[in-house]
């Protein structure tokens, strides 16, 4: 584990079982998460599943975030239906867009800032729409369905900021 900044932000590599014990638990918390959401019918809009693989992954690094987006739609999936298996191929592949440029941006600027929590969401935003458009071939769907979520877009920006932040070691 390389420790890149006094704030506490991390470059973990497949090799260190680091990686692994802490993608287990953010996948935890991703399936957690968005239960709370979908209890109160309000899961769709605060894309709560995102949630720790932004912050995993801006922390601890793509490779972290990576592990995160891919197990934690198919473990929620497994576990609860949701995303239903029609969406699993869209849910996770935005979830990979996300890691990778929350990943990318940390390592790069190696501090964590609002702007950049709102760069790596509008990116990802932006990106993770074209998976979506690939996949159901619909580009008005993919749009709205990006424009329905920017209350999570938010959350992720804020949130993620905070989580970020308070984690420091």
């Amino acid at each position: 584990m390389q420790n890149t900044t006094a704030l506490g932000l991390y470059s973990l590599d497949y090799s260190d079982w680091r990686t692994y014990k802490t993608a287990l638990f953010l996948v935890i918390a991703n399936v957690i998460f968005p239960q709370i959401f979908h209890y109160f019918g309000t899961g769709a809009v605060w894309l709560p599943i995102y949630f720790f693989t932004l912050v995993g992954s801006y922390k601890y690094g793509w490779k972290v975030g990576l592990l995160t987006a891919i197990f934690s739609p198919l473990t929620s999936h497994f576990l609860f239906g949701m995303p239903a298996g029609i969406m699993l191929p869209v849910v996770m592949s935005r979830s990979a867009v996300l890691a990778l440029v929350a990943g990318v941006v940390s390592a790069h600027f190696q501090k964590a800032t609002l702007p950049l929590f709102a760069l790596v969401v509008l990116c990802s935003f932006l990106l993770g729409g074209i998976p979506d458009l690939l996949i159901r071939g619909d580009l008005t769907h993919a749009w709205q369905t990006q424009l329905a979520g920017w209350p999570g877009m938010l959350l992720q920006i804020f949130g993620g900021y905070l989580v970020v932040n308070l984690g420091k070691d």
